[in-house]
C-alpha cells in the first residue's frame, strides 16, 4: 500500500483542550473575521436605508408643508379680497 506523503506532512491543528472544554475561562475575545466583515456591512447597509427612509419622509413632509401654507395663503388672500369687495359694495349702496 502506498503511503501519501501530504497526508504524512500536514497535521490537523491541535486543540486547546481547557478553552474548549471551559469556554468561560478564555479571557480572549476570538473574533470571525469574515462574520465580522458581514455583520458590519449589515448594519451600514440597514442604517443607510435608515437615512434614506428619514429623508424621504422629510421631503415628503415638506411638500405637504409647503401645499398646506399655499392653500392657506390663498385662502386668507380670499378672505380679504371678499372682504375688500363687500365693504365697497356696502359704501357703494349707501
Amino acid at each position: 500500500m502506498a503511503t501519501n506523503s501530504a497526508s504524512e506532512t500536514s497535521t490537523f491543528p491541535a486543540a486547546d483542550v481547557d478553552k474548549e472544554l471551559h469556554p468561560a475561562h478564555n479571557k480572549k475575545l476570538e473574533v470571525d473575521s469574515v462574520s465580522s466583515d458581514i455583520a458590519t456591512s449589515k448594519d451600514l447597509k440597514e442604517q443607510e436605508e435608515a437615512t434614506q427612509k428619514k429623508k424621504e419622509r422629510e421631503r415628503r413632509r415638506d411638500a405637504v408643508q409647503t401645499l398646506k401654507t399655499t392653500i392657506l395663503v390663498s385662502a386668507v388672500i380670499v378672505a380679504v379680497a371678499g372682504a375688500a369687495f363687500a365693504i365697497t359694495r356696502k359704501l357703494r349702496e349707501k
